[in-house]
């Protein structure tokens, strides 16, 4: 299992956080009963770069927070044979001002994305409201133990 991180944002740095991330995606499997050995991707971008990934696969421009590739979604990966969950973009951007906006740390706002990216790279997703209630109280556990140790 790895989580493999690539900073392509120009003076942004949230190395200081990388470690709870690859707890939280261990703590994520581990909730999860998953024993697979699985391998994610996080890419950190600024806004502009997101707005043109949002774009380019959702018809949205605008820039976003977090979107995620699940490999698991895509119809020509063999489930069986692939351990790629898929690649996770989180906007620094919208890091720092939605912790801001939020009254939380820059800390819990990365974790929070990357765990909700994660989770939608494993299948869950809030659509509806009763998927949104599964999926927001499974981030709600495994983050918080996390972010507040």
């Amino acid at each position: 299992m790895s989580v493999t991180i690539f900073n392509k944002t120009k003076g942004s740095n949230l190395k200081e956080y990388y470690k709870d991330i690859y707890l939280l995606f261990d703590e994520t499997l581990k909730k999860l009963n998953i024993e697979k050995d699985y391998d994610v991707s996080v890419i950190l971008v600024r806004s502009k770069k997101i707005q043109e990934i949002n774009y380019e696969f959702r018809n949205i421009n605008n820039p976003t927070d977090v979107i995620s590739f699940a490999m698991l979604d895509d119809e020509i990966v063999n489930v069986e044979e692939s351990n790629d969950l898929g690649d996770i973009y989180i906007n620094v951007d919208s890091v720092v001002s939605q912790a801001k906006e939020y009254g939380h740390s820059i800390r819990r706002e990365f974790c929070f994305l990357f765990l909700h990216g994660l989770l939608h790279c494993l299948g869950y997703d809030h659509i509806n409201e009763e998927d949104e209630k599964v999926m927001f109280s499974l981030q709600k556990e495994i983050l918080d133990p996390v972010v507040l140790r």
